[in-house]
């Protein structure tokens, strides 16, 4: 048996028959000389062929997915280890707080990548079902086992029982599972973009030789891709709303679905697989400035040591937190305030009347940043066994 179609004819048809389904399946029979033409979509009703042909081309979509997910993971990896033991100030609510590891950054958003991963094979398998049930699901004029067989030859999962059309919760956690990927890329664009600032300095996109920042200001370096990126998990979010829409059909099937499918199934998946590509050259390509990041861990002359010299009153001079904490964060306060590094303040016992017990030496110890990089690699085996 063989068949040959033509797609303008189809759509000459189409104008009049107003059925996509119905047009095809005509000009696919006329095209036939042989008495299996009778048999062209028997038993069948338009969402076998649409569910089930969407489940294919989904499945060929979700490895192109699949491989971009893994490709972006990979340069966070690399970027990880690159960066391990590359000292930084860590940041809560906006604010210094202690120090940190600039590679955990990337572990971090790794072992978050990781989990959409997982999420992206499940919920891939949920879609890449074969639908042949028949106009309302109950294979009547139809039998199961064409379903079962179809669904096999297509590389596809048979699905478990179905109406019209297969239930829309499916399509629902795939949108989800893809907007959950993009949010996750946006997490990282907002911190490259924080970073980015001129206040703060530590990172910088790529700047090509020849590319403009500013129409109006030539000095600028914008990290536009981030923006971008940004922006696009926006969009990609708001797919998520009409998918969860499509799921309470009228009884065994409306239509309502329909158009918006046409739309968020290939702009979503079209969507993510242009932001992983694009943002894994950004985070490739990233400029990292080291000797900015040391410098910034200056900015508070010293205040970001106060857990560690706390920490040091209670282990090691039998201090209670509370008398710690109070007489730390006096200190510290008066460092920023008076600009001076708070071991000087601390080596000047006079200054606080003898009130400390802390030498030197253990002073000098506390600022190690060797001390907050400890268990980086403990981190990492966890995230990358």
């Amino acid at each position: 048996l063989s068949a040959t179609f033509d797609l303008d004819e189809i759509k000459d048809l189409e104008k009049d028959l107003r059925h996509d389904i119905i047009a095809f399946t005509r000009n696919l029979s006329n095209r036939m000389d042989s008495d299996a033409k009778k048999w062209i979509h028997y038993g069948l009703t338009s969402t076998d062929v649409v569910d089930t042909a969407n489940g294919v081309i989904l499945k060929k979509v979700n490895q192109i997915l699949l491989e971009d997910i893994k490709a972006f993971m990979a340069v966070l990896k690399d970027k990880a280890y690159q960066y391990q033991n590359t000292i930084c100030v860590g940041r809560t609510h906006g604010i210094h707080a202690d120090l940190t590891s600039f590679g955990l950054k990337y572990a971090l958003w790794y072992d978050e990548m990781n989990r959409n991963l997982k999420r992206f094979v499940e919920v891939s398998k949920e879609i890449e079902v074969g639908k042949i049930s028949g106009a309302v699901g109950n294979y009547a004029n139809v039998p199961p086992f064409i379903q079962d067989d179809v669904s096999a030859s297509l590389g596809l999962t048979s699905a478990n029982i179905s109406t019209q059309v297969l239930q829309r919760d499916r399509h629902a956690a795939y949108i989800t599972t893809l907007a959950l990927i993009g949010s996750t890329l946006e997490k990282i664009s907002v911190e490259i973009r924080h970073l980015s600032r001129t206040e703060v300095a530590e990172v910088r996109e790529a700047f090509g030789s020849k590319q403009k920042g500013s129409s109006a200001m030539p000095h600028k370096k914008n990290p536009i891709t981030s923006e971008n990126i940004s922006g696009c998990a926006r969009l990609l979010r708001g797919y998520i709303t009409p998918a969860f829409e499509n799921i309470a059909l009228w009884h065994e099937r409306d239509i309502s679905h329909s158009s918006v499918e046409r739309v968020i199934l290939s702009d979503s998946t079209t969507l993510l697989d242009y932001m992983l590509n694009r943002y894994k050259d950004v985070i490739a390509n990233l400029d990292v400035f080291e000797d900015r990041m040391l410098q910034n861990i200056n900015l508070t002359y010293g205040a970001l040591y106060a857990q560690r010299f706390m920490n040091v009153l209670i282990e090691q001079h039998g201090y209670t937190r509370e008398d710690a904490y109070d007489f730390i964060q006096k200190v510290s306060s008066e460092a920023i305030q008076s600009r001076t590094h708070i071991l000087t303040l601390l080596k000047d016992k006079n200054h606080f009347g003898g009130l400390h017990p802390l030498s030197d030496a253990e002073l000098e110890s506390a600022t190690s940043h060797d001390y907050y990089l400890k268990h980086v690699t403990d981190i990492y085996a966890k995230v990358f066994r």
